[in-house]
């Protein structure tokens, strides 16, 4: 055989001189010069389709059911190892993430590398038939959804066309649930969106006069009885719009922070704990997403379940933020009231830090690991009604 210069691979017509190349080659004899030429001529080959078409790391779905191909597996033959025919289904129709133990189970079954099956399976596309029953059904009664509205359209006349494309892309972020309904946390946004253009503003918003120092101001309001209201009405006046809307079903969430496509801000609550001491701090919260984080680094939405914790720096300073703007670091600090702490002290601390008593109250009982203490302090069922428009959905 005539030897052929071999060189790096770097474009179409090399990788098709290389691959007819290698076909002569396969049939070269062991410890030939032509046996060497055909190891390095397929190293090269294998180098350039790594670059030029690499394949992703499998999902944990397409994991699973890659090994049921494997060893010729039917839906069935994992209910030992998911559960039941219902919730196999759910696991197999993307509908329901693994648990720890059906992670365990698998990984020791069925031979499914344990940092696959924990990885995140691909969104499903979105469409005009995504809305489920439900929550069409909600958004209808609302009246915010139009008559045969579809999902897509649904989103762009909530955030243009831009903008809805890359929420039908996925709408995730640290802090929401493993088990939310993407396409009704997406809709939910979306409606609270459409809702605040329906309210006119008492102010225009800059950004640059929105602070530490306005979040303490705004955490002052929480000393009235309609404190929440005078808050919307505070918002208002200095050009952010604040909306409470029901969540919708398996969107699991307190808040979110936006920004519309005419730049107006917009803080939205779900008010489904319906205290005083979780209103003001996810109100606190989003106000400092709103203040520090909304549209650094192209990011037009943070949506929020305060219930689950995060190690993301912006959730970590949003919410070091709204507990200084409540209660300051100073304040909390040289107050030393531990597990004896009586409900008069924290009156005591509510008036230093002049905010309502709730408030501390809910704090005191994170801190402490300790929700039974104080409970009757934390305003229970009192914030919904300062919300008429709320109360009426």
């Amino acid at each position: 055989m005539t030897t052929v210069a071999i060189k790096p691979i770097r474009t179409e017509t090399d990788y098709a001189t290389s691959l007819a190349l290698l076909e002569t080659l396969m049939d070269a004899e062991p410890n030939s010069t032509e046996s060497d030429y055909l190891g390095v001529l397929a190293a090269l080959i294998e180098q350039y389709e790594d670059k030029r078409f690499p394949i992703a790391a499998p999902t944990p779905l397409g994991a699973i059911r890659f090994r049921m191909e494997q060893l010729n597996l039917n839906a069935r033959d994992l209910i030992p190892y998911i559960g039941s025919r219902a919730r196999v289904s759910e696991v197999l129709n993307g509908q329901r993430s693994l648990s720890i133990d059906m992670v365990r189970a698998l990984n020791k079954h069925l031979h499914i590398p344990a940092d696959v099956l924990i990885g995140e399976d691909e969104p499903k596309p979105l469409s005009a038939k995504t809305f489920s029953k439900p929550v069409e059904s909600l958004l209808t009664t609302w009246n915010i959804l139009k008559h045969k509205e579809s999902f897509d359209s649904f989103l762009k006349r909530a955030f243009g066309e831009k903008r809805s494309l890359a929420m039908l892309r996925q709408t995730k972020t640290p802090r929401t649930n493993a088990k939310t309904d993407v396409t009704a946390l997406q809709a939910w946004c979306a409606a609270s969106v459409l809702k605040s253009k329906g309210t006119d503003l008492l102010g225009t918003f800059h950004q640059d006069r929105f602070d530490a120092s306005t979040l303490r101001e705004i955490a002052k309001l929480s000393v009235h009885d309609n404190g929440p209201a005078l808050a919307k009405t505070y918002l208002s006046k200095i050009g952010i719009s604040l909306v409470v809307l029901p969540h919708l079903p398996n969107t699991h969430l307190d808040g979110a922070a936006t920004i519309r496509d005419d730049g107006v801000p917009v803080i939205s609550m779900t008010l489904r704990r319906n205290r005083v001491d979780n209103f003001w701090f996810t109100l606190l919260h989003e106000c400092a997403h709103v203040a520090y984080h909304l549209g650094n680094n192209d990011v037009t939405l943070i949506v929020d379940d305060l219930e689950i914790s995060s190690s993301d720096d912006v959730e970590n300073e949003a919410d070091t933020e709204a507990q200084n703007a409540l209660i300051p670091q100073s304040v909390w600090r040289n107050f030393n009231c531990g597990k004896f702490c009586s409900s008069a002290n924290i009156d005591e601390l509510a008036k230093m830090s002049g905010v309502n008593p709730a408030i501390v109250a809910g704090r005191w009982q994170k801190e402490n690991n300790d929700f039974r203490k104080f409970s009757k302090m934390l305003g229970h069922g009192t914030v919904r009604d300062q919300f008429p428009d709320f109360e009426s959905l």
